[in-house]
């Protein structure tokens, strides 16, 4: 069996200095807060080419408080991609705010810049763009409609460390930037995490005063906060996988460069990546066309190949979100999406030989469908 992702192994690869980092966190006696998460927020930070970064519970916190945070809620509406994982949507919920889809770009998947105006209202106050599986979305062109319209941008990252625009790096070039550290990220931890990014000295200080029950000192609540707060034991671990993570980006890219050289021609949607986005492959996902996606997922099981598929069910049609009314062809490119991705194994400790072995399978197993139909 080839997995979808070994997430293991990079504790193999660095296990003697996540272990030392972890007994060091142990030893301190400090397990909120501390010298640890600072050591790490600063590391982050410099990574991301920003000047603040506030460490989170997990990265749906990072995007809800970064909005509470730019006093967006009730009666307020976040203008976020149709075609995401469902968090987008639900940060602006759990702000009291209202999402509001526009359709992708079918090349890239992420937000179409071109679409987004038409979806802006007197109620708009801020656009969320998906940097979708660690292609980095047009933020240029993105942060012009946003001027336009007085709207806030808040980046949603959680799929794109280590990514760069027009050679920056995804992390400072709008007013935030929010990150997961899911143990499936490109920068992963042993759990949950998150945090955000940001220049503005500002809001990084009142994101920082919410996740801490709205307390700038102990006893002291200026608002209502909650309890969300990167613990320094994940930071410690990520203060070391921090160090690994342009190497692995790039055994990512030696990964995705194989798959599209073996698969160009096969007939299947390929990734786009724009210039000038520099992509860090969190994902390889492909579109097959003809309904043929969950019978190739089968025929690949069956062979020994892990796949998965981001995302089965558009946000819009879930039942989440059944009171906001949208029929289900509202968002036509979202709904064939679903209906159509499927995601290849990719990570940095993915062998070649077996990448070599997945792309083989694949067209082979396109051979067959094709035969029977």
């Amino acid at each position: 069996m080839i997995p979808f992702l070994d997430v293991g192994a990079a504790h193999r690869e660095l296990g003697p200095e996540i272990d030392a980092a972890m007994a060091r966190v142990a030893a301190s006696g400090w397990y909120v807060g501390g010298a640890e998460l600072e050591a790490f927020e600063s590391e982050f930070a410099a990574h991301a080419q920003a000047r603040f970064c506030v460490g989170t519970g997990n990265g749906l916190d990072a995007l809800t408080l970064t909005l509470r945070a730019m006093d967006i809620g009730p009666g307020d509406e976040v203008i976020v991609p149709s075609h995401t994982f469902i968090a987008t949507w639900l940060a602006v919920s759990a702000a009291g705010a209202t999402p509001v889809p526009v359709e992708p770009d079918p090349l890239t998947r992420n937000i179409d810049p071109g679409r987004i105006e038409a979806a802006v209202t007197p109620r708009s106050k801020a656009v969320i763009p998906v940097h979708l599986y660690g292609v980095p979305a047009d933020v240029e062109a993105i942060a012009a409609v946003a001027r336009r319209h007085g709207l806030r941008v808040i980046e949603d990252a959680a799929q794109a460390h280590g990514a760069r625009w027009a050679g920056r790096r995804i992390g400072a070039g709008t007013d935030a930037a929010c990150w997961s550290f899911y143990p499936g990220k490109n920068l992963g931890a042993l759990g949950d995490g998150g945090a955000v990014t940001t220049d503005d000295a500002e809001l990084a200080e009142r994101i920082r005063r919410l996740g801490n029950y709205g307390s700038p000192a102990k006893y002291v609540h200026e608002e209502r906060g909650a309890n969300s707060r990167l613990d320094p034991v994940q930071a410690a671990v990520l203060r070391v996988k921090l160090q690994a993570l342009d190497e692995w980006n790039d055994r990512r890219r030696r990964i995705a460069d194989l798959y599209l050289r073996a698969l160009s021609g096969s007939g299947l949607g390929l990734p786009h990546v724009p210039d000038p986005a520099e992509a860090v492959w969190h994902l390889f996902v492909i579109t097959v066309p003809n309904g043929l996606r969950d019978a190739l997922q089968q025929r690949l099981t069956q062979r020994g190949v892990q796949t998965l598929i981001h995302y089965p069910i558009a946000p819009h049609m879930q039942g989440a979100y059944r009171d906001l009314g949208h029929a289900p062809d509202a968002f036509p490119i979202a709904r064939d999406l679903a209906q159509s991705v499927l995601s290849l194994p990719i990570g940095p400790h993915l062998p070649t030989e077996s990448a070599e072995r997945v792309a083989q399978e694949v067209l082979e197993a396109l051979a067959v469908l094709g035969a029977a139909r």
